[in-house]
Parts: C-alpha cells; structure tokens; sequence
C-alpha cells in the first residue's frame, strides 16, 4: 500500500526533475496514458496490483529542473489488487481505511539532477493523515510534446501505518512494497 504513495512521489519527482530536448513547461499529468502499480509480497508470493484513479499537477520546466513544482494525489479506494475481496480489505479501516483518508499525496520540495536524464524528487507524502519525508528517484525523457517520467521505489508500509493488527506481523505481508510509476505530462510551448 505504501507503494502506491511512493509510485505517486516519484512520478511527481520525475515531472518536476527531468529535462527535455524542447523549450516548454510540463504542467498536467494526463492520467489516461499513465500508471502507477506496485508489487507487494503475501507469505513471499509477489503480488502486482495498481491504482486506477490519480491526478497531478505539476510546473516543470527542462531548461530550470530545480524550479520544478508537483503534487500528485491517488484516490486509494482505486486500488486493483487483483480480486473485489483484496480490494475491499484494503480499503478497510486496518489497511487504507478509504473513509477516513481517502488519498494518498505527494508534494514536491525539491528536485535534484543526477545527470543522464536521472533526477532524484523530494517532498511530503502523506497516507492516512501521516506526511513523512520522501526522496524518489525519477528518469525522465520527451516523446513529442509529452514528458515522460518513469521510476520506482521501496515504500515502508508500517511507516504509514498501512496494514495494522492482524497485517502488522511482516511474515504475512512483507513490509517492503515496490512502487512502480509510469507519468505523461503534457506540455505547453513558452511565450
């Protein structure tokens, strides 16, 4: 679960960071042509589910990547883990607990360039009422007018209180869930 924030942090540290081979900003997340996924282990058996529902915003420019703003946000009762009962239980108060905190977000406060169209994004990511510090590695490259930001990272559950009482023990669900993200932003030519 705690994938889901970490996919959603590096596609908005990936739109914020990456440069571009044209002048334009990158300024909306077009969420029919992206995905955020995440592969999670239950009693070590890998398990790959994603988001449906996400939107972004972001202020990215590829000539300044330091001036770069994004904030992505997932509606957590999208998730598809591959059956309605995984779905609903995570959903459910020990694990999301949509009605209590339907999104996951990811706010940007800075963005970093490695070199070689590699970028690392940092920020807020909150998941059930708790915003923590998260660094996200992103790469980033241009596709006509779109930018295209790709990456993925290792999201902590427990750190999120995501799957508590009976899920807390990590030999059910392991701890450490891969968060995959995959976001097309277009972009707005400068005056």
């Amino acid at each position: 679960m705690n994938k889901l924030h970490q996919l959603f942090g590096l596609a908005a540290a990936a739109a914020i960071a990456a440069p571009a081979a044209h002048a334009a900003e990158f300024n909306q997340v077009a969420p029919e042509k992206s995905a955020v996924a995440f592969v999670f282990k239950q009693m070590n058996v890998p398990i790959d589910g994603s988001f449906k529902r996400f939107k972004g915003t972001l202020s990215f420019d590829p000539a300044r990547p330091a001036a770069g703003k994004a904030e992505i946000e997932i509606d957590l009762a999208s998730l598809d883990a591959g059956s309605s009962e995984a779905n609903e239980e995570a959903a459910g108060k020990l694990w999301f607990n949509t009605k209590s905190f339907p999104t996951a977000r990811f706010v940007s406060t800075s963005v970093k360039a490695l070199g070689g169209n590699r970028y690392e994004v940092a920020g807020k990511m909150t998941i059930k009422g708790k915003a923590l510090d998260a660094v996200m590695p992103a790469t980033f490259r241009q596709d006509g007018a779109n930018g295209v930001f790709e990456g993925s990272f290792i999201l902590k559950r427990a750190d999120y209180a995501i799957g508590e009482g009976m899920w807390a023990d990590f030999g059910t669900v392991a701890n450490e869930v891969q968060v995959k993200f995959r976001l097309v932003a277009t972009a707005a030519a400068r005056k």
